[in-house]
């Protein structure tokens, strides 16, 4: 007998693949490389060391561009911000049920806690969640399966019911005493990090799908770096906050793609996305120079760099005051 987990890293999904490795099922791992996670690269570095302290086979599958659009229209609506969360567990779960295939396993295990969080650990929204990723009886929540009707593996005698907990709400206490039983000290907080949940990252969001009419894998790379404007409906701006920043947005510019740099002050670097507009490009780099070193009220010099072609702007740096208003959401 083999259980496929679904493990996201937290503690709880840990202690759900404790509780049904100690009835002696075979578990193995899936997680989910989520490109809204606000600490992608240490998170799967972290689930690396995680699946090997577990002792079991770990399953890495990104997100791909088929999940954005469900960003972009969810069928269950979002949360308090732009947090798909059900059509994002039913995506998921579906995504699993062909893993399951593929490893030979018989039944879904996850670490969720019934009203745990108000939007997807409902009752119906667990319910809903099954349903529509047709695993209906086959997903073991090893935390809270007392509160549950019991599954098809319960039944089925692969896995003991007693053994199961009935822990509910939003409460740690049952869990964190888990931990020490289990000997888990290294776990992180439960409060995630899913970038959706934020109300500023949400408004990036909102103006991608607004502006640019849907998302992609590169725009929501985008997303966590820099400083974002919209200076027209059709022409965006990133400018980098710092020399971390100006490097990724070098590395992360497309060809097609405008850099913006000073020619002879320190200053940011400058990503224009968007169709060539000669106004929008001065404006660009007049924002540029205004978070730059360049003296005010001075002309400055600022490189625009696109593929292999480089061309010069002299702009006088915009103030800081009057760059607020373009601002996506203001920092």
């Amino acid at each position: 007998m083999k259980a496929l987990a679904l493990l996201s890293g937290g503690l709880d999904s840990i202690i759900a693949v404790k509780l049904i490795q100690k009835m002696g099922i075979e578990v193995e791992a899936l997680h989910f490389a989520n490109p809204f996670h606000q600490s992608l690269t240490e998170n799967l570095r972290k689930i690396r060391l995680l699946a090997s302290d577990l002792n079991i086979k770990l399953d890495i599958r990104e997100f791909g561009e088929d999940y954005l659009r469900i960003i972009e229209e969810p069928r269950y609506n979002y949360g308090k911000q732009m947090n798909p969360c059900i059509d994002c567990r039913i995506y998921q779960l579906k995504e699993a049920k062909k893993i399951m295939v593929e490893s030979g396993a018989s039944f879904l295990i996850t670490g969720e806690v019934l009203e745990q969080r108000p939007h997807s650990q409902r009752r119906d929204a667990l319910d809903i969640v099954e349903r529509d990723s047709e695993l209906r009886g086959l997903v073991v929540r090893p935390l809270c399966a007392k509160h549950l009707r019991p599954t098809i593996p319960e039944e089925q005698g692969w896995i003991d019911r007693e053994q199961l907990l009935d822990i509910k709400g939003r409460g740690r206490d049952k869990q964190i005493e888990l931990a020490r039983v289990f000997g888990i000290s290294d776990y992180p907080s439960p409060a995630g990090g899913c970038l959706l949940t934020y109300r500023e990252y949400g408004e990036k969001v909102k103006d991608l799908i607004e502006f640019e009419k849907g998302l992609s894998l590169h725009s929501v790379k985008l997303l966590q770096t820099g400083r974002h404007l919209r200076l027209t409906p059709q022409v965006k701006l990133i400018v980098g906050k710092n020399e971390i920043e100006n490097d990724r947005l070098r590395q992360m510019a497309s060809p097609n793609e405008i850099i913006l740099e000073l020619a002879d002050y320190q200053g940011p670097t400058t990503l224009y996305l968007g169709p060539f507009n000669d106004q929008a490009l001065y404006l660009a780099a007049a924002i540029t120079a205004g978070y730059s070193k360049a003296p005010r009220g001075e002309k400055a010099r600022v490189f625009t760099t696109r593929g292999g072609s480089q061309n010069t702007l002299d702009v006088i740096p915009l103030e800081r005051t009057a760059i607020k208003k373009y601002f996506i959401q203001h920092l």
